[in-house]
């Protein structure tokens, strides 16, 4: 089966920064989504800040087995709409891959309950990403680290919760180190936070990059389906009890009546 995927961008750098325009003339997103398709089994769109309801509509996540999030500069204005949408379809069984500053992104966020703060330094820095899970199918094919030559540092402590599994852990020229690779569940969904990606420089035109995320998005996949009950708290009446009850005692709801939300 494929694996539908969206690739979603702000597309503001690019368009307003002459460096990031040479780097990624077709803009951040339209780079990461060529990097996805070039594995057969991930079939890949686009969708940007600027277009109606960011792209992402209720019928297209509803057909989106994995979305891919970067964002930088306009995270307030990402409808808060949007955000419990997708937030929704995460929890269905949606896969999502976060990148980069997508760590203080409205989604991130809501997922996390946390507030996913980190130290950072803007030098072009080398970082050297060690893979200490490397039977992890994320990190599938890759040797025990490789290098960026210029990358934008990001430092502990990072205020997310605890992951399931780290993946990756940058070291950076300026000793700082980072929980580069993170994993969470949310509901049925698969999360993958991935540090590296700032814009100023061709991080995801390196090949061991864009194995990493063509990896995640095949770990993300969840081959069952959505759980579409996931969201729904049912009023379950006492004849449909496993156990036979006998009720008694007074109650605050009518037979099938929602409860209060």
């Amino acid at each position: 089966m494929p694996v539908r995927t969206i690739v979603w961008g702000e597309n503001i750098h690019e368009n307003t920064n002459a460096l990031v325009r040479e780097i990624y003339p077709d803009g951040m997103h339209v780079t990461i989504a060529n990097a996805l398709s070039s594995d057969p089994v991930i079939h890949v769109t686009t969708a940007t800040l600027q277009e109606p309801e960011h792209g992402l509509s209720e019928a297209r996540l509803a057909e989106t087995d994995v979305l891919v999030w970067w964002g930088h500069k306009a995270h307030k204005e990402v409808s808060d709409e949007i955000v419990e949408r997708v937030a929704r379809r995460v929890w269905e069984g949606m896969g999502l891959i976060v990148l980069h500053s997508g760590h203080f992104s409205k989604i991130f966020k809501r997922l996390m309950g946390t507030p996913c703060a980190l130290k950072w330094r803007e030098a072009g820095e080398r970082e050297r990403l060690w893979v200490i899970n490397p039977r992890h199918p994320i990190a599938a094919g890759l040797d025990e680290s490789f290098v960026l030559e210029n990358e934008e540092m990001y430092g502990e402590q990072f205020s997310v919760p605890e992951p399931l599994e780290t993946v990756f852990i940058s070291w950076f020229q300026g000793g700082e180190v980072f929980r580069s690779g993170l994993t969470w569940r949310r509901g049925a969904g698969n999360i993958f936070y991935f540090r590296p990606g700032h814009e100023t420089y061709p991080t995801y035109h390196d090949a061991n990059v864009r194995k990493v995320l063509i990896n995640a998005v095949k770990w993300a996949y969840n081959p069952q389906g959505d759980l579409k009950t996931i969201t729904e708290a049912p009023n379950v009446p006492v004849e449909k009890a496993h156990e036979p009850i006998v009720e008694r005692g007074p109650k605050l709801h009518k037979a099938g009546e929602a409860g209060y939300r």
